[in-house]
């Protein structure tokens, strides 16, 4: 995930390798077999790339969550 700010905004740059695109989409996940049960990982993703990244990590039997990217800190 990459941010950058111009002008007091963040920019978060989607996670799909060789895409630019501002991530709009922040998808959850973890590696059962490696990743404890309360520990998430998070790819951003563009409009055009949210779909792909969930179908990566569910072929692998990843438990996914998919919610709207929030710009506010946390």
């Amino acid at each position: 995930m990459t941010a950058s700010t111009s002008a007091g905004s963040a920019r978060v740059e989607c996670s799909r390798a060789g895409c630019r695109d501002d991530a709009v989409w922040a998808v959850h996940w973890r590696n059962p077999r490696i990743h404890a049960a309360d520990r998430r990982k998070t790819w951003v993703a563009c409009d055009a790339h949210v779909s792909y990244l969930r179908e990566f990590l569910s072929a692998r039997d990843f438990p996914v969550r998919v919610e709207a990217l929030s710009n506010e800190p946390a």
